[in-house]
C-alpha cells in the first residue's frame, strides 16, 4: 500500500464488476500545452491499443492544461500503471517527451452508477465551454470516445 493515498475497498470493487473510474491529469503548473492535434492522436492510439491489453477508454476531453475520462478494466487493471502510461505517450506527443510536463499523481474517483456517470459526464463534455474555449461542447475538436461504456 502506497502512503498518502486510501485504499480500494474490496466490497466496492466488487459490487462494480469491473469498476469504471474518472480520471483527471493535470499539467505542471497547469502548463497549456495539451489542446492539439498530436495529443489527441496520441490518446486516441493509446486508447485503442490498450482493447488487447484488457482496458477500455471510453469518453475524454482534452483540455489546454488537463485531460479528463472515463476508463475501466479486466480484473487485474491497474490505474496507477495504465496513468503512467498514458503521461508517457502524451509528452511524447508533445515536443518529444518533455520532462516535466505532469503534476506527480492523478485524480480518480469510482463511478458508482449510471447516474453518477452521466453527471461526471456532462460535467467533462461542458469543460471547453466553461473554460471559454469554445461556445459549444460539440465543436470542442478535442474530445471522443474510444469504446462505449453503457453503465456504471
Amino acid at each position: 500500500m502506497s502512503l498518502g493515498k486510501p485504499p480500494r475497498l474490496a466490497e466496492v470493487f466488487q459490487k462494480y464488476d469491473p469498476p469504471v473510474y474518472f480520471v483527471t491529469l493535470c499539467t505542471n503548473d497547469r502548463r497549456k500545452t495539451l489542446a492539439n492535434a498530436a495529443v489527441c492522436s496520441a490518446v486516441i492510439e493509446y486508447g485503442r491499443r490498450g482493447l488487447e491489453r484488457g482496458f477500455v477508454l471510453s469518453r475524454y476531453v482534452i483540455i489546454p492544461d488537463h485531460i479528463h475520462l472515463f476508463i475501466t478494466g479486466a480484473d487485474d487493471f491497474n490505474s496507477g500503471v495504465w496513468v503512467r502510461g498514458l503521461k508517457r505517450v502524451v509528452a511524447a506527443a508533445v515536443s518529444g517527451g518533455r520532462v516535466g510536463l505532469w503534476q506527480r499523481g492523478f485524480l480518480d474517483h469510482l463511478i458508482r452508477s449510471s447516474e453518477s456517470y452521466s453527471e461526471k459526464w456532462n460535467y467533462v463534455r461542458d469543460n471547453p465551454v466553461r473554460a471559454g474555449l469554445t461556445s459549444h461542447a460539440e465543436e470542442w475538436a478535442y474530445q471522443g470516445e474510444i469504446v462505449w461504456i453503457d453503465r456504471a
